[in-house]
């Protein structure tokens, strides 16, 4: 099965009618919670009571624990890609930032569900490189505004944030705190002092 097809699948899953598809929304973000808070091996029963739902409700929208993770995934994957077009018309660094403190919060739902998703699987390929299709352009934008430092790739930029979300920090807000003052570091730089030095020799030594 293809990527594309993957994909597909689950979004195949999502009913069409409207009571339906309450109920679906509502087992997903019950879900997330649950797995959160318990890992994979959260109990579905617990996830159907959080949902308001009967057992059997869950299981005609999710046949298998799998569908669940991996619908739970995708919508995660879904809804921060989206929020990279919700924030396109805020000024760059800001856009950029609010972005990011949305992927701290996805990080968390994909770590809960590390053990059940297989990183070497074509939908988790898919769903990285829609994330990365997401986010890249609003780093480009904000370099391009002189807003963040233009040396930094996306990648360094992923890489340091999805490392701090690595720290168990047991303070409620500390993580959103640490990330920001990572971010600081993405600004640009003004030069040092032996740089300043260097450059008026320079001129002088015309």
């Amino acid at each position: 099965m293809t990527s594309a097809e993957q994909v597909s699948e689950v979004f195949s899953r999502r009913p069409k009618r409207a009571d339906a598809r309450r109920n679906y929304e509502t087992l997903i973000s019950a879900a997330r919670e649950a797995f959160a808070e318990d890992g994979v091996s959260a109990s579905l029963e617990d996830i159907a009571r959080r949902a308001h739902v009967g057992i059997g409700t869950l299981y005609r929208h999710f046949p298998t624990r799998q569908d669940l993770f991996e619908s739970v995934y995708v919508d995660e994957v879904e809804a921060l890609c989206r929020t990279a077009g919700d924030l396109a018309d805020q000024p760059p660094w800001d856009a950029l930032v609010g972005w990011l403190h949305r992927f701290v919060r996805y990080t968390a739902t994909k770590r809960a569900l590390a053990e059940a998703l297989n990183r070497d699987s074509e939908l988790f390929r898919t769903c990285r490189t829609e994330v990365h299709a997401a986010g890249e352009p609003l780093l480009r934008r904000a370099q391009q505004a002189g807003a963040a430092r233009a040396d930094a790739s996306f990648d360094d930029v992923m890489r340091l944030v999805g490392g701090i979300t690595m720290i168990h920090f047991a303070e409620p807000g500390q993580l959103e705190r640490v990330v920001g003052l990572a971010l600081d570091g993405l600004r640009p730089q003004p030069p040092s002092i032996d740089q300043e030095s260097r450059a008026v020799a320079s001129v002088v030594s015309r």
